[in-house]
């Protein structure tokens, strides 16, 4: 009856709604962390890394010293935020996607690898704030695509094209060099000089974005002062004893292949000999076939040999008998470079000389820089062949300048093959996407108005660190240059040399527009990619067991 069934399904409603206890499904070790906790995690993680590169930016950003923990305890002085990021062990997984971010930056552009860490850093702030308020993630994810939009469409408004007028886009590349320099190490004293030097390297190459032709030597002593650049390609080696020092229309093999087998070397092996005239009759078999290989070489018809091994005195007497030039341990990245330059192959085989192709350049010569031969190779193949030769008092010092100046290469070489746009720098373009941002936030209907202008106030943190950085009152400053906008001054800027702000175009101070637009984006998908974290898991370790077949300790 209707009555008897009303207790059974009473009691089966009861029995639905016990508590249980939680179902475990990671195995022991494994750990997770939910909504909150996975929520602070990765934000602080991100905000940290953000911070700890932030005092670096702009022209009076502070460097970091980098020291390794083995025993001999190197030391770097930087402030190259990928740099600084890639020495970092990171085991927060958030701020390993900001490092991440900081190395594509590095690839892609060369420059803004400080800059696109702190705009994520300086997003995902603001994002925790809102989060706190009771804004779902997802709603902030879509204002701030709509802001990321705006703001790039106001930056290419702001670019300027220069590239058809060549004395203009040259003037451009100029600027965009001193201020790519003014943050490092050889913007103080040596700006003008390295940001002429990095031009003119990279109109050498002709449109090209291969920085393999642009090749460095770095040699301590003297200043920075010393440093030139050799419109040709320069090799920290000595030509061999007795063998002509300068070489005029040079026929070039690059070799990889042993030249010592005039000494007895035999490996894991014992020879017996009877008597000394044995031993003599091996070295005298060793000495043939070593002078047999050298007849090999010589039959390519050339006057110089460049050997990626040593090469021992017997094939250096019978190269300077034939009046050809060698030179031995040219190391490996140096030998690639060289055949790249001078047209020729690295060869290991030498019995098809038809088969070859043969480096070629107009002269080669020893030269002295410092106190140290080395060997100039003058009218490569490839006439975009330079090198770039650094002096300097420490070793930490030239390899700080080697690094800024291939973050100026990267960016000029950019710009010369890719985008050709420019735009202003000193917190200004910033300061014209926060302002197109803040318009649409006055348009935007509901809670993805506010987070469009958490994106604005992001923005405007750029020209607020960069104005702490040197010591001024960053707080005066922005909010001086937000009203300078606002009336319709958008050339205007951070002075940092004065601690005011002015029109930037008048001061010079021009960025590249693709790598600007690249730091925009990437910290916008950066993010929005952290903030759509939930949860953390970290799965717990295969446990190792031993293997009967191999006994104990086998795994």
């Amino acid at each position: 009856s209707l009555t008897s069934l009303l207790p059974q399904r009473k009691d089966r409603a009861m029995a639905t709604i016990q508590p249980r206890n939680p179902v475990q499904i990671f195995n022991a070790g494994a750990d997770e962390q939910k909504q909150e906790s996975a929520r602070i995690t990765a934000y602080s993680g991100a905000i940290a890394v953000a911070d700890l590169v932030k005092t670096t930016l702009g022209p009076k950003g502070m460097d970091k010293i980098l020291q390794s923990m083995d025993e001999h305890g190197q030391i770097s002085v930087t402030n190259d935020g990928a740099t600084i990021l890639k020495s970092l062990y990171i085991d927060n997984p958030a701020s390993k996607i900001i490092v991440e971010v900081s190395k594509s930056q590095d690839n892609e552009v060369g420059d803004g690898t400080t800059s696109v860490v702190v705009l994520a850093g300086e997003l995902l702030r603001e994002a925790d704030q809102l989060v706190l308020d009771n804004i779902h993630p997802q709603i902030i994810i879509s204002g701030w695509r709509k802001a990321a939009d705006v703001a790039r469409k106001a930056l290419e408004e702001s670019a300027i094209d220069n590239s058809a007028d060549e004395e203009k886009f040259r003037s451009d590349l100029m600027d965009i060099a001193r201020t790519t320099l003014s943050s490092k190490v050889l913007g103080h004293g040596y700006k003008e000089k390295f940001a002429k030097m990095a031009v003119d390297a990279v109109l050498r190459l002709k449109g090209s974005t291969n920085l393999e032709m642009i090749h460095y030597i770095k040699e301590v002593g003297s200043s920075l002062e010393e440093s030139f650049l050799d419109e040709g390609f320069i090799l920290n080696k000595k030509i061999g004893v007795g063998q002509p020092k300068r070489v005029e229309n040079a026929k070039i093999m690059v070799a990889n292949t042993a030249m010592d087998h005039d000494k007895i070397k035999i490996f894991g092996a014992t020879v017996e000999a009877e008597s000394p005239e044995e031993i003599a009759a091996i070295e005298t078999a060793e000495r043939a076939r070593m002078t047999a290989k050298c007849q090999k070489i010589l039959a390519h018809d050339i006057n110089v040999f460049i050997n990626r091994q040593l090469i021992y005195n017997l094939p250096e007497q019978i190269f300077a008998d034939h009046g050809v030039a060698s030179i031995e341990h040219a190391d490996f990245e140096g030998v690639e470079r060289l055949a790249f330059v001078t047209g020729g192959d690295i060869v290991s085989t030498f019995d098809s000389p038809d088969k070859v192709t043969l480096g070629e350049c107009d002269l080669i010569e020893e030269i002295m820089i410092g106190e140290k031969k080395m060997i100039r190779f003058s009218g490569c193949k490839r006439g975009e062949a330079c090198t770039i030769i650094l002096r300097g008092p420490t070793v930490h010092l030239l390899d700080e300048a080697q690094r800024s100046l291939h973050d100026a290469l990267s960016v000029l070489s950019q710009t010369v093959s890719t985008d050709k746009r420019t735009v202003l720098g000193a917190g200004c373009s910033e300061m014209i996407m926060a302002q197109a941002v803040d318009e649409l936030a006055k348009k935007t209907p509901g809670k993805e108005s506010i987070a469009v202008e958490s994106f604005a106030r992001a923005l405007r943190k750029i020209p607020h660190i960069i104005a702490d950085n040197g010591g001024y009152d960053s707080v005066e400053l922005v909010s001086k240059l937000r009203a300078a906008h606002f009336k319709g001054d958008t050339t205007y800027g951070l002075n940092m040399q004065s601690g005011e702000i002015a029109d930037v175009r008048a001061l010079a101070i021009v960025e590249s527009f693709k790598v600007k637009r690249q730091v925009l984006l990437s910290a916008a998908e950066a993010a929005e990619m952290i903030l759509r974290i939930d949860e953390v898991i970290r799965s717990a370790p295969r446990q190792r067991t031993e293997d009967p077949r191999y006994g104990h300790g086998g795994h």
